[in-house]
C-alpha cells in the first residue's frame, strides 16, 4: 500500500480535489484517481470527499494507492523480437499471426501473455499489474507495437497517438499495378451496413480516415507500396487500398473471392507496420524505431529483383 500525503498551498485553493491530485500525481491517471476517490482512498482533513470538492488552503490530502491487482491472462515463455527497450516502455516487432490481446477463443499465446512472462517490472495500468498496449496491430498484421510498463507512460503515448503525433509507416504487396508514383487516400470509414467484421468507405461516414502512399516497386501484376496513415482507423490502411481496387495481398477480408489469385501466395495478408517515430513518454527524446520485413515478404522481394 503507497501512502501520499500533500498540503493545500493558495495556488491550488478552490481546485477540485481530482484536478489536484492530477497535478500532484501526474503519473496515475484522471480516471484511475476518480475510482480510488470513489473507493474512499482519500481523505481531506480526515474526511472522505467527492471527487468536484474544491479543497482549501492549508487542508491536507491523504491518499492511499492499494497492491497492484494480478493481471487475469497468463504468463507465457514466448519468445519476442524486442526493438526498444527501457523502465518505462518497449517496442515490439509482433509476428504475423499473434493476437495482441487476449479474448474469447483466443486466451493463450497473445502478446500479453508473452509480455508478462518477459517484464519483471511493470508498475500497472489502471491499478493492474500486466503491460499497457497502446495501439493494436490486427492478427495477421507484423510489425512494431508500442508497450507502456508504467502508467505514466501509457498516459503520455495514447495522448500521442490521439493527437497524431505519432508517425507510422507501412509496407505492403498489394494486387494490381498502381499508375499513380505517390498519393493520399481521403475517404471516411465506418462500419458495413451488412459485414459487421469488416469496415468500408462507403456511405455517409463521419470518422475521417487519410493514408498517403509511395510506390517502392512494381511488377506485372503486384506492387510495393509505403505507407502512411494520418489516422489511425479500424483496418484503415486495408480499406483504403482496397478502395482503389488494389487490395494487400492475401488478405481474406478485403481481397475478394481470391486474395491470393495470380500474384504472391501468402497465408496471411502481406501488410507490416515497419517503423515508428515519437518522442519518449518520460524523457521527450525523439525515438526513430524499425522492423525489417519479415522473412515471408522479404524472400518474395528479394526472388523479383
Amino acid at each position: 500500500m503507497q501512502r501520499f500525503e500533500f498540503e493545500v498551498d493558495e495556488a491550488s485553493s478552490k481546485k477540485r480535489l481530482d484536478v489536484f491530485l492530477s497535478e500532484n500525481l501526474p503519473e496515475i491517471s484522471r480516471s484511475r484517481l476518480k475510482k480510488l476517490i470513489d473507493e474512499n482512498r482519500v481523505a481531506v482533513n480526515s474526511k472522505s470527499r467527492p471527487a468536484g470538492y474544491k479543497v482549501r488552503v492549508k487542508e491536507i490530502v491523504e491518499f492511499q494507492v492499494p497492491p497492484l491487482e494480478k493481471s487475469e491472462a497468463t504468463s507465457e515463455n514466448i519468445p519476442l523480437d524486442i526493438i526498444f527497450e527501457d523502465d518505462h516502455m518497449l517496442a515490439v516487432n509482433k509476428p504475423a499471426g499473434m493476437v495482441v490481446h487476449p479474448a474469447p477463443g483466443h486466451t493463450a499465446g497473445t502478446l500479453v501473455n508473452a509480455l508478462l512472462h518477459h517484464c519483471n517490472d511493470l508498475s500497472g495500468i489502471g491499478g493492474v499489474e500486466r503491460p499497457g498496449i497502446v495501439h493494436r496491430l490486427d492478427k495477421e498484421t507484423s510489425g512494431l507495437v508500442l508497450v507502456a510498463k508504467t502508467e505514466a507512460a501509457h498516459k503520455v503515448l495514447a495522448d500521442q497517438f490521439k493527437n497524431r503525433e505519432i508517425k507510422k509507416e507501412y509496407l505492403a504487396f498489394v494486387k494490381g499495378n498502381v499508375k499513380k508514383d505517390n498519393g493520399s487516400i481521403n475517404s471516411p470509414i465506418g462500419r458495413h451496413k451488412t459485414h459487421r467484421k469488416k469496415m468500408d468507405t462507403r456511405g455517409n461516414h463521419e470518422r475521417q480516415a487519410c493514408t498517403h502512399f509511395e510506390v517502392l516497386q512494381r511488377c506485372e501484376n503486384w506492387t510495393y507500396l509505403k505507407l502512411r496513415p494520418e489516422t489511425g482507423r479500424t483496418h484503415q490502411i486495408r480499406v483504403h487500398l482496397a478502395s482503389l481496387h488494389h487490395p494487400v495481398i492475401a488478405d481474406k477480408l478485403y481481397g475478394g473471392k481470391n486474395p491470393n489469385s495470380g500474384v504472391l501466395k501468402l497465408s496471411r495478408h502481406a501488410l507490416h507496420a515497419y517503423h515508428l517515430e515519437l518522442n519518449h513518454p518520460i524523457s521527450g527524446v525523439p525515438l526513430s524505431l524499425s522492423a525489417n520485413l519479415p522473412i515471408d515478404m522479404e524472400e518474395f522481394l528479394q526472388s523479383h529483383k
